[in-house]
């Protein structure tokens, strides 16, 4: 059975954040449903709609920012009570509007995130949880990574509390109280929970996450441990995802999974077998999407998906047929209904046409006034600069809640741009001069109309730090630009592991000095991307990290007074020893630094660098024969003659030379790096061997696994 859905927009609120539109229970199945919505501005709004008409229920006044709303209720009745939370405060309304609760909680920080269960509430700022009972504090936990979500299993079908958090480094931790029972390890960032079927599934045990980087899973969170039911890869390079529901939209009896993505994609997964969904919808929307439910809002007896997305458009894919089969007299209702809504558009926009023209007036006289205050239209962004494994690059989204007019990107580091298939503005480079003012980059993206969203990829160099610059710019009058900053750290490939290969052969480098566990705790935070900026509890850190491009690994364990840092890749150990005594300089601290070099490694590393650099090699010379190959072909009228091997390269001559485009620098990073770690080798053995490399480009030009490895032996 094939889904159709049609597109409705109902309302525009303002910007929102994520999960913060919900669909109040109805009273009878297929029977019109009101939603609420909370925006950024911190206005709630509760609507239905009525006649094809978005009839408001209640509207409260601007506020703080509203970054989570969720419903609650006694247990096993209609949750039809809002709960929002705004900075530290969390307000409740009922479905009429009408305020009964104001509670202050004792967090510090803003909540990120919240869950409620009856009488039970959830909350986490970045790093504390806890958990509060009809408003009394209850438990609480101070986690060592950011908290992205938080969840409770049904405590009406298990009989027990059992909190989850979903943190940024890629755990879910399972609470009893405020201990961690245990942990599970989860294929990247975790971003959202939900319940499999929106009550646990079958056991009550079923927990959904949604990662960052695109990935969707089940899990049963048992008593012991946790089993994997099933898991899907992000294969075709999608957003990350934002929101969960889970809501029968096919109309078969079993519920399926609604997916939202920040690139603003919609799924439907459907549950055919119970093994694992299958996807059977999916539709693109030109921006992120925040919140997304099942429900019937716009028409009785027609199911359909609201989505909520970042510039606050209230949105509903719908079942309700476009056209429909009718009769004379149904067809003359249906006219009629359609002359009335034209109108009452008309109207509408002569409404805000006057509108327009009256804030037009009203902003002229304010800003030439003597008393003018700056009168710079603000305009909010949303961005993500994140490390990528496949590929090992860093993707930068730049998102605003009014169409972009140009986007200027601007490092004061060497890194590759790279191609992004459904990038559609115009980019132009400009010459730098990277003596005087250290400007390696200047590039200007130029957006079509209408484009609200920006995906760049971008590649670093490892060892090589700065900033990297996105000056956005909207279509917005007068002309207003906002700046944002990103760090590219010394070791910016390197992505965070939970395990690593203890038997590879490592190098060691040990610091000693008079420094504390928080010093040397931001000197790891300079260096290396995805740790947390506050330190972890306790005496001591121990962090594993893995190399997106090569795969080696780096194990740091590091306490007050002392840091050992351990790598396969000499180079790794390299950068850490001159960026790590840099930053111990620059506040003045004596630094004892020791190294242990195992010879062995550097043969492990080539081993390692070998297949990726003979498939560019192979690459780089299939491309090479492409133009004489097709010359042939001409020539002789088919390709009978030629051996399989070529007539191959002719088969796939489009896939290669797109490959070949993507990867433009991919075989000189490939030269860096090994030449790297033959001037870090004989660095660390007080040699400089400079003077060696054009013979050591020549070996690879010609390229040979085992004269490259005599080479390095014998230099």
């Amino acid at each position: 059975m094939d889904l159709t859905l049609s597109r409705t927009d109902y309302l525009q609120v303002g910007v929102t954040s994520q999960k913060t539109m919900k669909l109040l229970p109805a009273s009878r199945q297929r029977t019109i449903q009101k939603a609420v919505v909370g925006d950024q501005d911190g206005v709630v709004m509760c609507f239905g709609m009525k006649k094809g008409e978005v009839v408001p229920v209640f509207k409260t006044l601007p506020g703080q920012k509203i970054s989570r709303l969720e419903l609650g209720g006694v247990l096993n009745t209609p949750q039809e009570k809002i709960f929002l939370a705004a900075g530290s405060e969390i307000r409740g309304f009922t479905k009429r509007g009408k305020q009964f609760l104001s509670f202050e909680t004792n967090l510090t920080e803003s909540i990120k995130a919240m869950y409620i269960s009856g009488s039970d509430l959830f909350l986490s700022a970045s790093y504390i949880y806890s958990h509060y009972c009809d408003c009394k504090d209850q438990h609480y936990y101070l986690s060592g990574d950011k908290i992205n979500d938080v969840i409770c299993l049904p405590v009406e079908r298990l009989s027990r509390m059992t909190p989850v958090l979903a943190c940024q480094d890629r755990v879910l931790r399972v609470l009893q109280g405020s201990d961690v029972i245990y942990e599970i390890e989860v294929p990247g960032p975790p971003t959202v929970l939900a319940l499999h079927n929106g009550d646990g599934g079958d056991s009550g045990e079923g927990l959904l996450f949604g990662t960052s980087d695109g990935k969707l899973g089940l899990i049963q969170i048992t008593t012991s441990k946790p089993i994997h039911k099933w898991e899907i890869r992000n294969d075709k390079k999608r957003g990350g995802i934002l929101c969960i529901d889970s809501f029968d939209i096919m109309g078969d009896g079993v519920k399926d999974l609604l997916v939202g993505r920040d690139d603003g994609v919609v799924e439907v997964y459907s549950f055919e077998n119970a093994n694992e969904p299958v996807l059977r919808y999916d539709q693109m929307l030109s921006e992120s999407i925040t919140s997304i439910q099942g429900g019937c809002v716009g028409k009785d007896g027609y199911d359909e998906i609201v989505l909520a997305t970042y510039s606050g458009w209230i949105t509903g894919l719908t079942t309700e047929p476009t056209h429909k089969e009718s009769g004379p007299g149904e067809e003359l209702k249906l006219n009629q209904e359609m002359q009335n809504k034209i109108s009452s558009l008309r109207s509408e926009l002569e409404h805000l046409q006057f509108k327009v023209l009256q804030e037009r007036e009203n902003y002229q006289q304010s800003s030439q006034s003597s008393k003018a205050k700056s009168t710079v239209p603000s305009f909010s962004i949303n961005d993500k600069f994140t490390l990528n494994k496949d590929d090992a690059s860093y993707s930068l989204v730049l998102e605003v809640q009014t169409a972009i007019d140009n986007v200027l990107i601007q490092s004061d580091v060497p890194i590759d741009l790279l191609d992004v298939d459904k990038n559609s503005a115009v980019v132009s480079f400009s010459s730098c001069d990277t003596e005087s003012n250290d400007n390696f980059l200047l590039a200007t993206y130029r957006c079509q109309a209408n484009t609200t969203r920006l995906e760049l990829k971008i590649r670093s160099i490892e060892g090589q730090y700065g900033t990297l610059q996105a000056y956005v710019t909207p279509r917005i009058q007068p002309k207003t630009c906002q700046v944002r900053q990103y760090h590219i750290k010394p070791l910016s490939l390197h992505q965070r592991t939970h395990f690593i290969d203890h038997d590879r052969p490592m190098n060691t480098l040990t610091l000693v000095g008079q420094f504390s566990f928080a010093e040397v705790h931001s000197w790891v935070v300079f260096c290396l991307p995805e740790v947390p900026e506050k330190p972890p509890a306790g005496e001591s850190a121990t962090f594993y990290f893995q190399n997106t491009f090569l795969d080696t690994q780096l194990e740091c364990i590091y306490r007050k007074g002392e840091g050992v840092f351990k790598s396969d890749n000499i180079s790794t150990i390299s950068i850490l020893k001159d960026v790590l005594s840099k930053e111990a300089t620059k506040r003045k601290i004596n630094l004892n630094i020791s190294y242990e070099i195992n010879e062995v490694s550097v043969k492990h590393t080539l081993k390692l660098i070998h297949p990726k650099l003979e498939y560019q090699l192979l690459l780089a010379k299939k491309v090479q024969l492409i133009d004489a190959l097709k010359e042939l072909q001409v020539h002789e009228g088919n390709t009978n003659f030629l051996i399989p091997e070529y007539r191959c390269i002719l088969e796939e001559a489009d896939h290669l030379q797109e490959e070949y485009k993507k990867q433009p620098a991919h075989l000189e990073r490939l030269y860096g790096m090994i030449t790297d770690l033959f001037i870090d080798k004989f660095k660390f053995k007080g040699t400089n061997v400079k003077t060696k490399v054009p013979v050591l480009l020549e070996i690879l030009d010609s390229y040979d696994q085992n004269a490259l490895i005599s080479f390095f032996d014998a230099a």
